[in-house]
């Protein structure tokens, strides 16, 4: 294996030690720490090993850290389908669920989550399956 010849910065473990108190998802944290052991000196090999990285992949966080500080270290967009729920429609599907369902057409004097779809469909045509109200509701609370 070669040698890892990275110079970091004079403040990289100040950064990296309010990086760790202030980062809250689990996977930037183990990088964050594994980066912040190689920077205190230990081998690449041995932190791998110890909190169960590839040595590849610890590696290539090392890199990152040296070349973009912990911006590197924090997960990239993926390619994928855009979100449907929008902060724009979930504002909307508040409001909706804040009205009162009788006002709507409803039968009932309560909102099920298969009508307030049917609703904000016919409100802005954008067409969510119930479970999709029902996570945004949950995530609004």
């Amino acid at each position: 294996m070669r040698t890892l010849t990275l110079h970091f910065p004079d403040d990289a473990l100040p950064t990296l030690d309010t990086f760790l108190k202030q980062t809250k998802e689990a996977r930037v944290f183990r990088r964050a720490q594994a980066v912040r052991d190689v920077v205190k000196g230990q081998r690449l090999q041995t932190v791998s090993e110890t909190l169960s990285f590839t040595y590849s992949a610890l590696r290539k966080w090392v890199h990152r850290f040296a070349h973009q500080g912990t911006q590197g270290l924090v997960d990239r967009p993926r390619p994928g389908r855009p979100p449907k729920v929008t902060c724009e429609l979930e504002q909307h599907l508040k409001r909706l669920a804040d009205h009162d369902p009788l006002e709507h057409g409803s039968l009932h004097s309560q909102w099920s989550c298969r009508e307030l779809a049917t609703v904000l469909a016919r409100e802005t045509g954008v067409h969510l399956g119930r479970e999709s109200v029902r996570g945004v509701l949950k995530k609004m609370r």
